[in-house]
């Protein structure tokens, strides 16, 4: 890693630095929650059946506001939109502190901001790439997005780790596991005060100048070419959801018995792994291109997804998964910066935020699907499912967008 790389931040200006903060606040909280969530739920009498259908109902909950909470930014203020997500994220992990009733769960997850898979969720994401994307050049943009992503992957790793740390240190001083995990649910809202203070101090320069009258969810332009992309980023988000990192560790929990802190350990190795991925994936693309990027090293990581249930041991197991996440993340700041290159710079909040509510309502449906199969002690298909259709998902859009070329790679 040179020096050129490490300087990506001077490329930033103060909003540029306040809004990879508020990736990094965010996405800890996302992985202080994942890791424990399934294992709460049940704790506070859920079934894996009932788990499986909220957390679908926290993805369709997701997808809804943020569509809306999306489209809307760039014409009622980026800003004021980002305070309304951090604000959903208090409401939904003080609501899932106070109750373990399946009703009130279910609303506060359609309503409010909660990860079950430790990757981002809510309005937050397609509001600041739109606004990274306006702060800074074309040809800088693949890489600063893969150290947005790199900072994400660091601060989900690290809430992972502390999360499982804290959960069994907590149960071994005498705390039952209900409330072990409580108190990690309620320092999940608590940062979400955190994130309001952060997104109070950004300045009106991540505001889009430009508006348009006739457009369509946001979109005008560039609506046929978003759409496409979102039909893809759901069939691929939909595979994603089957193994969401909630599911991963009570598959681990189920299968071999791993406490809490191991877990927590595991996924601070898995997301450290994706964030490094992601890093590579800025150096490959100035060499091979976006779309290239985002399909020859996904389709590997697929193929080592489908081998982890087919481990004869845990620590197999465990290699296999670290080594998926090793090369699983590289399509991640390519498709992002894929997406913000090809529409225009009214459109992007709109276009980040179709694309992403896409993949929120194509993930929706998959948890509930797990639930059942684990519920049928079909443990290893959900893996199994998921490579298979994201292989697929690579190939339909290497052959569907190979040929239409971002700014940079035009010039």
């Amino acid at each position: 890693m040179s020096l050129a790389e490490l300087s990506f931040v001077q490329i930033l200006n103060t909003d540029g630095k306040l809004l990879f903060t508020t990736r990094l606040v965010r996405l800890f909280a996302y992985g202080f929650l994942s890791v424990i969530l399934a294992l709460y739920l049940t704790e506070v009498g859920l079934s894996e059946s009932a788990i499986g259908v909220l957390f679908t109902f926290t993805l369709l909950g997701d997808a809804g506001i943020s569509l809306w909470i999306t489209t809307s930014a760039d014409r009622i203020g980026r800003k004021r939109m980002l305070l309304l997500g951090a604000t959903l994220m208090i409401f939904a992990g003080i609501t899932f502190a106070l109750t373990g009733n399946f009703v009130v769960l279910t609303i506060a997850a359609i309503i409010g901001v909660i990860s079950p898979s430790g990757n981002e969720i809510g309005p937050f994401l397609s509001i600041e790439q739109a606004a990274l994307t306006q702060l800074i050049p074309n040809d800088q943009r693949t890489r600063v997005f893969a150290w947005y992503n790199l900072v994400g992957s660091f601060a989900t790793a690290t809430g992972a780790l502390i999360s499982g740390s804290l959960a069994q240190v907590m149960q071994a001083n005498g705390y039952s596991p209900l409330d072990s995990y409580r108190t990690i649910v309620i320092g999940y809202a608590i940062i979400g005060f955190v994130l309001i203070i952060a997104f109070s101090r950004l300045s009106s320069s991540i505001e889009t100048t430009r508006r348009t009258s006739s457009t369509m969810l946001g979109l005008h332009r560039s609506r046929n070419v978003v759409f496409k992309l979102s039909a893809l980023f759901a069939l691929d988000a939909f595979a994603g959801g089957l193994i969401v990192q909630s599911l991963i560790a009570y598959w681990f929990q189920t299968r071999w018995g791993v406490e809490p802190a191991v877990l927590g350990s595991i996924f601070f190795g898995a997301n450290i792994l994706a964030g490094i991925s992601a890093l590579s994936a800025a150096r490959i693309a100035q060499k091979i291109g976006l779309i290239n990027t985002m399909v020859w090293t996904h389709i590997p990581s697929n193929i080592l997804l489908i081998f982890v249930p087919l481990m004869p041991n845990l620590p197999l197991a465990i290699l296999v998964l670290l080594l998926r996440f090793s090369i699983s993340q590289m399509d991640v700041p390519t498709r992002q910066s894929y997406t913000m290159a090809v529409v225009d710079p009214d459109e992007r909040s709109a276009a980040s935020g179709v694309t992403t509510i896409a993949r929120s309502v194509g993930a929706a449906w998959a948890p509930s699907l797990t639930g059942a199969m684990f519920a049928a002690s079909f443990l290893s298909v959900p893996f199994f499912l998921a490579g298979g259709l994201k292989i697929i998902y690579d190939l339909i859009i290497w052959r569907s967008f190979n040929a239409v070329k971002p700014p940079e790679e035009k010039s």
